[in-house]
């Protein structure tokens, strides 16, 4: 096998650095704490991405200029002068500073490929909040979460380019999701099936169910295999309304599968078919797009229903109310306790995990965009000049997360960005799935390079 490349890891005190690095070696070396500054030397360690690997050095975090400091920078010079590739990390939740700026600049400088991760994107918030470190002039961020494992897979896809067919452990033409099983969470009201649907699908009595609700307390995960494919199997605790979640178990309950739901990829949200999408249901669905997981609705006890066209036609007219912003939802309707509808159910939840982690390359994109503003040209600003689209690009998957640049972007009203979303679900197959489209004002990446 050929010499291993070696990738750095460098940023600021305390944006994640170490839990990257941890999560790329797939074990706990790198001492991870809350305190800035843990890290003070280099860490090295092999690393697996799928089918490459390379040794990665976890470096000490940038801070203002004192003796020790300048040792720590000394050592992260060193590793930047050994790797191949770097990694600038920068943290999501919190605004670019200076330091991140120097470090930036200084990067820019050296001629080798550097990527830029903005980390701590767990949540939408995040995933908008990264989209500012285009500032930093170093291309593209890509949106991760070195605690959750999240943008991983695009993380490969960046890396993929610089390692050679014959560096790599498997030789394969596809973009693997790093072999890991994929997170299935079913949630949904009390007493609704949840239990009996996952002990269904794993065919045995794993969990304890029984005609009261609120049997299952705790949020239990149980890996299994489907057709050959991993999964990660999580039973979670019924979902009430908040005003009758009184005594402290419930709330431990709710947080437990709160907890359940940041960790998952799919989530299937379980509605009992004699009442299908009752307000609460609604609720704890607009909570899963919110959170930006891929959703299947599962309507249980379908065996059970007499007229079940009228059934279908309600649902349909609530989603259509109630859930516009996932256009295209999967709908499959099961019978946990018979079986029925099992395979077609699984057979969604992997059709959907691959459509929420599409990406559409940037050359494509911005065609797309020229022709959607030359159909309907996007309205005019303050100034009686039409809102110029100068630039659109992916910034992540899982869920997709589009940015345009624009000279005036607050001008842009909602309803034109909802017409960019479902122009995008149209044309590139994206139906069903949360979609994030922010519009960012253009601004030059090296305006803060001289000093």
């Amino acid at each position: 096998m050929s010499k291993l490349k070696t990738i750095a890891i460098v940023g600021r005190t305390n944006v994640g650095k170490s839990t990257l690095f941890n999560r790329l070696i797939g074990k706990k070396q790198a001492i991870v704490h809350d305190l800035p500054g843990v890290t003070r030397d280099r860490k090295e360690g092999i690393a697996h991405l799928s089918d490459i690997s390379f040794r990665v050095i976890d470096t000490a975090g940038l801070e203002k200029e004192t003796a020790l400091s300048k040792a720590m920078w000394a050592q992260t010079q060193k590793a930047i002068d050994e790797a191949d590739i770097i990694l600038m990390v920068v943290d999501a939740r919190s605004e670019i500073n200076p330091l991140d700026k120097d470090l930036a600049t200084d990067l820019r400088k050296v001629k080798k490929p550097v990527f830029l991760l903005a980390n701590k994107c767990e949540a939408k918030e995040q995933y908008i909040a990264a989209t500012e470190a285009y500032v930093l002039g170093l291309g593209d961020p890509i949106a991760i979460s070195s605690e959750h494992g999240l943008g991983m897979v695009d993380l490969y896809q960046a890396l993929l380019p610089y390692f050679p067919k014959e560096e790599r452990n498997i030789k394969s033409d596809e973009v693997k999701d790093e072999d890991k099983p994929l997170n299935l969470a079913i949630v949904g009201r009390p007493n609704v099936g949840k239990s009996t649907l996952v002990n269904q699908l794993l065919g045995q009595e794993r969990m304890l169910t029984g005609p009261e609700a609120g049997v299952t307390r705790d949020a239990i995960s149980v890996p299994f295999e489907w057709k050959g494919n991993k999964v990660i199997l999580t039973d979670t605790a019924g979902l009430r309304k908040k005003a009758r979640v009184t005594n402290s178990l419930e709330k431990i309950s709710a947080a437990d599968s709160k907890h359940a739901l940041d960790y998952a990829e799919v989530v299937i949200v379980v509605v009992d078919a004699a009442n299908p999408l009752e307000s609460q249901d609604l609720t704890v669905a607009r909570k899963v797009v919110e959170e930006g997981r891929a959703l299947i609705l599962a309507v249980n006890k379908w065996d059970t229903v007499r007229n079940q066209t009228v059934v279908k036609n309600t649902i349909k007219e609530r989603l259509h109310n109630s859930l516009q912003q996932v256009k295209g939802l999967p709908v499959v309707y099961i019978s946990a306790k018979t079986g029925m509808g099992m395979d077609l159910l699984m057979k969604e939840v992997f059709r959907i995990h691959k459509v929420w982690n599409k990406r559409v390359p940037t050359a494509k994109l911005n065609l797309w965009l020229k022709s959607m503003t030359e159909a309907t040209p996007p309205p005019l600003a303050s100034n009686g000049r039409r809102i110029p689209m100068k630039y659109m690009t992916q910034v992540g998957t899982r869920p997709p997360t589009f940015v345009i640049f624009s000279s005036n972007p607050d001008e842009l009203p909602e309803s034109y960005l909802r017409y960019l979303s479902n122009g995008l679900r149209k044309d590139y197959g994206l139906d069903g799935i949360p979609i994030r489209i922010s519009m960012r004002k253009r601004a030059n990446p090296y305006a803060d390079k001289k000093k």
